[in-house]
């Protein structure tokens, strides 16, 4: 994948994973800072990469893109790429160089001069591999998965329950202190990337974003 898990900051999985569930195509890839970028195809029928301004995914970081490279248009309800010409140096699907139209695939990796995109288009299934790839990523600590465990059971409780537990509640199962409980789901928020969300948000995020990742499964909480 042209954007690797391991090299993405805990905001920036969120972000990812944000635009999987959506289910609607975008494309993911790396900015000249280094940084990530999500680019929505929802909504459009056609849009150019290049090099100069006005381009509707702009490359100017990258000499190898020419000013105008090539454009991507939705025909017959799947994303085609064209180059037709347009550039320099070609444009390539997966490492081949795509000559005319080329149709597009999920997971397709699109590479224009030095800078390389991924084309997503997850649909409606269930799991992807951002989601895999980030449940990858994050490491906890025994007492960082005890808690969060513990604030999912109620998610999993038979009278459906959907609210998580509170710090008091946690702290009477594990019998630790709720300071310690605090500490531990701080640096929660932090490896799972929510810990700009309004403070109401937090936990019920939290927590279905655990259950999502695999972070936690129905055998941890008993179901």
């Amino acid at each position: 994948m042209a954007v690797p898990p391991h090299s993405l900051l805990p905001s920036e999985l969120a972000s990812l994973l944000e635009a999987e569930r959506k289910g609607t195509p975008f494309l993911a890839y790396k900015d000249g800072a280094g940084a990530l970028r999500l680019e929505p195809l929802e909504g459009l029928a056609r849009l150019t990469i290049g090099r100069a301004e006005g381009n509707d995914v702009e490359l100017p970081w990258d000499p190898q893109v020419s000013r105008t490279h090539a454009q991507l248009e939705l025909m017959g309800g799947d994303w085609t790429v064209l180059d037709d010409g347009l550039s320099r140096n070609g444009s390539f699907v997966n490492g081949e160089r795509a000559l005319g139209r080329r149709r597009l695939g999920d997971g397709d990796v699109l590479r224009f001069g030095r800078t390389s995109l991924v084309f997503r288009a997850p649909g409606p299934a269930p799991e992807s591999t951002a989601v895999a790839d980030a449940a990858a990523l994050v490491r906890l600590t025994e007492g960082e998965r005890r808690v969060l465990i513990a604030l999912c059971r109620p998610l999993a409780a038979r009278s459906g329950a959907a609210v998580p537990a509170g710090n008091r509640e946690i702290a009477g199962e594990l019998h630790l202190s709720v300071d310690g409980v605090k500490t531990h789901i701080r640096s929660l928020f932090a490896k799972l990337g929510i810990e700009d969300l309004p403070q109401y948000r937090k936990r019920t995020e939290l927590a279905q974003r655990a259950v999502e990742l695999g972070l936690v499964s129905p055998r941890d909480l008993g179901d």
